[in-house]
């Protein structure tokens, strides 16, 4: 057994424990958006609440360190672009694997659009951080998205995600196709855990728990959602609503 299969038992220790991931890296494209104006007290509390795993840009490691309990795992994203410029679609590499293993990473993660002109650059990125995860044993999420003027075919979703992990991700992130059918066809053709990601809060709260029942009754791996969480105020309890939900206690709303 490897390190990234070691890791990997510890984010995911069976079928039945879906993986409550949470991005913070929201604050390099987009600035401190509503509920990200400090990221050390909601680190706090979503560790305190049952959150599996952070995810932060390599310098926000210092201030959620910190913060972290026992069994709250850390991830370093290593990809970026920012909302100032034009390019924002572009995610470029701002550090390597070797620098998040010395911040204390779990994991490290990538972002790749596909469908844009700097598609292929970003390809190049997650190979070349594929082969340092698998070189110092550290699991990679692929966090992938398909751009497009119009709406996005679920073919599209399953092909960028198929592409991801045979790329050599280890785990997939896609937005919610809305449909449990499709959302399964993507796992049933991706060969590693994918799960789900969030964008801006635009439903409600019965709407997400809906939403996480039918990824998980799909096959999906779990979440990796950030402002459908932190921008609803105040986060520990539905943090933890969701956490009885992915860990199957029981409690489930």
């Amino acid at each position: 057994m490897n390190g990234t299969e070691i890791r990997m038992r510890r984010l995911l220790p069976s079928a039945a424990r879906g993986l409550f991931a949470v991005p913070l890296d929201h604050s390099v494209t987009l600035g401190p958006i509503e509920g990200l104006e400090s990221t050390a007290p909601l680190a706090k509390e979503l560790s305190d609440a049952g959150a599996d795993l952070l995810i932060v840009p390599p310098g926000a490691v210092r201030t959620v360190a910190p913060f972290l309990g026992p069994t709250t795992r850390l991830g370093v994203h290593l990809s970026a672009s920012t909302g100032l410029g034009t390019t924002q679609q572009r995610k470029v590499q701002v550090g390597r694997v070797t620098d998040a293993v010395g911040l204390g990473a779990d994991l490290v993660s990538v972002q790749v659009n596909f469908g844009v002109p700097e598609e292929p650059e970003m390809i190049e990125a997650l190979g070349r951080t594929a082969h340092d995860c698998r070189r110092l044993g550290i699991p990679l999420l692929a966090m992938v998205y398909v751009v497009r003027p119009g709406p996005v075919a679920p073919a599209e979703v399953r092909h960028a995600a198929r592409a991801a992990a045979d790329l050599g991700a280890d785990l997939v992130k896609i937005p919610y196709p809305g449909d449990a059918g499709e959302f399964g066809r993507t796992v049933s053709t991706t060969p590693v855990p994918i799960l789900i990601g969030g964008g801006p809060k635009t439903d409600t709260e019965e709407a997400l728990f809906a939403t996480l029942r039918a990824v998980r009754s799909a096959g999906g791996a779990g979440i990796c959602i950030g402002r459908k969480l932190f921008q609803r105020p105040p986060v520990g309890p539905l943090a933890r609503r969701i956490g009885a939900l992915l860990h199957g206690d029981g409690s489930t709303p």
